[in-house]
């Protein structure tokens, strides 16, 4: 049985993404979607001090918290790498 995530997006996630370019939004969006069957996917890292994973697309970061309990992810940030864990 393959279980499903439901993937919510803050709003300033929103519109982190709506601001990439259009390259980078579509491949961003991908990752954030496969993300559902997949929710640590191999390259993912847990971040330190937080309670939050992050994947690479390229140059950008995708930053996420996962509740197995309820079987929910939420996208928290997106972001340049310089700039993503400010």
């Amino acid at each position: 049985m393959t279980v499903s995530y439901e993937i919510l997006i803050r709003r300033s996630a929103e519109k982190e993404i709506r601001d990439l370019p259009r390259e980078v939004r579509v491949r961003v969006v991908q990752r954030i979607r496969a993300l559902a069957s997949s929710p640590r996917p191999p390259g993912c890292e847990k971040l330190a001090g937080r309670d939050a994973y992050r994947i690479r697309v390229g140059l950008y970061r995708v930053v996420y918290t996962i509740e197995d309990r309820r079987l929910v992810i939420e996208v928290v940030r997106v972001a340049h790498r310089k700039e993503v864990y400010r």
